[in-house]
């Protein structure tokens, strides 16, 4: 299928006009899309299954893939239609499921498709770009993490490759460990739109649960990773990464130090806020330098936020126990 939907980019008509021009218009150079595998699907019910089938694969290996549809009257259609393909790759680098986004303006079609959850793929198990990725996050003990496909692919076309994607849905546990086999260090990147950085930080707790050394870099107001790394080019991109890299910390305090200003109700709900992300974090001697950084940072004495750490974590593990004796007790 991922050849298919290749070649139809670079030698179909259809391919070029649509597909072919939408990646070139996104800035992307012919070893870039040859480097992620591009594709398109084209605009028909049956051209995808039609060819396969040709080939000698079977309906059942289609349905059971995700790539064709079947109806409940017992027909069925290619799920991939005039859309702009991006091939998922596993850890090893064989082709495990597609996201297909559309190029018209239909407001009933959905901007992005993905393939179903199938016994080859499990979406929460898989990151878009660890597989071109792996050796620069090892090389450079840092992932970058974003939100979708085109800002993996410009950050690797701004020669920054240690970058991977949750596509645009909130990490899970095992991805966390994923990343944990070639870096303890995430920086997580930041469209510049107040919503989407609130959605974000829900994300980053998740990280630090996962025992991860968490920092943040925000992009000015209105740009994200692939219009920012097109706007300034690779040298200026690489730089502004370097200078505006926050731990996760200091980064929260100031989100919610603008907000709290002149407001002594709001600024103790931030601190609680801060507070219960250092709760969060597994290692104890990490812990407290946060809480050390914490008090300089928000000025504010460290017995005072050690007290409530302290009254987070047992609630934490009482919360725990409570649920141990719970299921003991529905177990017996």
């Amino acid at each position: 299928a991922k050849d298919y939907y290749k070649a139809l980019l670079l030698k179909n008509e259809e391919g070029r006009g649509v597909g072919l021009s939408y990646f070139r218009e996104r800035g992307f150079n012919d070893r870039t899309i040859q480097k992620f595998e591009l594709g398109y699907a084209l605009n028909e019910w049956e051209a995808f299954s039609k060819h396969a089938l040709n080939k000698s694969y079977s309906q059942e290996l289609l349905e059971k893939t995700g790539l064709v549809v079947k109806k409940e009257d017992g027909s069925s259609y290619d799920r991939f239609r005039g859309r702009v393909i991006f091939p998922v790759h596993n850890l090893s680098g064989k082709v495990v499921a597609f996201g297909a986004r559309m190029l018209g303006k239909d407001k009933n079609q959905p901007k992005y498709i993905n393939s179903p959850e199938t016994e080859i793929y499990h979406k929460s198990q898989v990151l878009y770009g660890l597989y071109l990725g792996k050796n620069a996050i090892r090389q450079h003990d840092v992932c970058y993490l974003v939100e979708g496909y085109t800002d993996v692919i410009s950050l690797h076309q701004s020669e920054v490759e240690n970058v991977v994607s949750s596509s645009g849905t909130a990490l899970t546990e095992d991805q966390i460990k994923l990343i944990r086999r070639f870096t303890e260090n995430v920086t997580v990147l930041f469209d510049g739109d107040a919503a989407g950085i609130k959605a974000a930080l829900r994300g980053i707790d998740l990280l630090l649960q996962g025992g991860l050394n968490v920092r943040v870099v925000l992009f000015p107001d209105g740009e994200d990773p692939d219009s920012y790394s097109r706007k300034v080019g690779t040298t200026a991109f690489v730089e502004f990464l370097k200078k505006n890299t926050k731990d996760f910390i200091t980064f929260k305090a100031d989100l919610y130090a603008s907000e709290a200003a002149g407001d002594p109700v709001k600024k103790a709900g931030s601190i609680k806020e801060i507070v219960n992300s250092i709760a969060l974090i597994p290692d104890p001697v990490k812990r407290s330098v946060y809480i050390q950084e914490t008090s300089n940072l928000l000025k504010i004495s460290e017995a005072v936020l050690l007290t409530e750490l302290n009254k987070i974590l047992i609630q934490e593990r009482r919360k725990r126990e409570r649920e141990k004796t719970k299921s003991q007790e529905e177990y017996a």
